[in-house]
């Protein structure tokens, strides 16, 4: 039985395995450019992160109705089960899917035929969160939140994604101030590729509670005192991190020496279908190259499930950090 964990960084767009999509592109009679699952998995090795977004969108034709949707959620849901994923925090990019015809309530509802029988089918709780693509516009995402308005029984929060750099957080203020009137919880992706101030910028301008990656706060002395003084969770994706370059291997990883600085670290899968492994194969990873010893790990899952945004269920909580302690590895 692996260790429990929450996942509070995946991009459910990311979860799509080959298999599923020649799968869905038959369903839907889309031509994929790629000869057969293997011709696509060779096409999943990346020089950076645009060259994996032109990807990870051209893919996206696949998923044209709600029952893709539920599909995809629940063969991600199959196997973050497997790994211990005890709780998962979802990001979904409507404008994504908007933009190519395929209406915001179609995205919801599918994903919600999954997520709303998730505990029952997979022992996994879940929440949602949209997020909105960095390099569209402002008023974009501003039309992309009202259109979300019917929905946010079901959408727990808001997120920031998509190409980070040039791309400030400050240029989403307004759609910010308006999803925390709307009582939503508040992420957002900062310090992967972008600098250090971008986190910052996250945290004062955007009034996020947790950031998203945030791995280049080492490079600011201060900002990282600030993050553990206000026990502001990170987000971190390793090997996301190795295949989309930010970090040269797995053995230069900052997490050791960010878990040392007193930070409030989590391990997450990000885009795992592209990125070579679901959560638990991430926790496997740096255990192994980074020489983590059971307590680090242990205190990963702790750190998961106290990042989670659980609180209108405190109990549900409390019940999966006794998992983390009783743990016997």
């Amino acid at each position: 039985m692996p260790l429990p964990k929450a996942e509070l960084h995946l991009h459910i767009e990311g979860t799509l395995e080959p298999e599923l999509a020649f799968e869905l592109a038959a369903r839907n009679g889309v031509t994929l450019p790629y000869g057969d699952t293997d011709a696509l998995r060779e096409a999943y090795r990346f020089e950076d992160l645009q060259s994996f977004l032109n990807l990870y969108y051209e893919l996206m034709a696949v998923l044209r109705t709600e029952q893709d949707f539920a599909d995809l959620a629940n063969a991600y849901l199959a196997r973050a089960a497997a790994q211990g994923v005890r709780h998962a925090e979802i990001f979904f990019d409507p404008q994504a899917h908007t933009k190519r015809g395929v209406e915001l309530g179609t995205v919801v509802e599918g994903l919600w035929r999954a997520l709303g029988g998730s505990e029952a089918n997979h022992g996994i709780s879940t929440r949602l969160i949209m997020c909105f693509l960095r390099d569209d516009s402002a008023e974009s995402a501003s039309e992309t939140l009202r259109a979300a308005e019917p929905y946010l029984d079901r959408i727990t929060g808001i997120g920031l994604d998509s190409a980070e750099v040039g791309h400030p957080p400050v240029k989403f203020r307004e759609v910010y101030e308006a999803a925390a009137a709307l009582g939503l919880r508040r992420v957002a992706h900062a310090g992967e590729e972008g600098p250090p101030a971008y986190i910052t910028e996250a945290l004062d301008v955007l009034g996020v509670e947790r950031v998203d990656h945030g791995l280049r706060c080492m490079e600011d002395p201060a900002l990282v005192e600030r993050l553990v003084r206000e026990r502001v969770p990170l987000t971190l994706c390793p090997l996301s991190n190795v295949r989309l370059r930010t970090v040269d291997t797995l053995a230069d990883h900052p997490l050791p020496a960010m878990l040392d600085a007193g930070l409030m670290c989590t391990v997450n899968s990000d885009d795992p279908a592209y990125f070579g492994g679901y959560a638990g194969d991430n926790f496997d990873a740096v255990r192994s190259a980074l020489g983590l010893d059971r307590e680090r790990l242990r205190e990963l899952a702790r750190n998961s499930f106290l990042a989670s945004f659980l609180e209108d269920d405190e109990e549900l909580r409390a019940r999966y950090l006794a998992e983390v302690e009783a743990y016997v590895f």
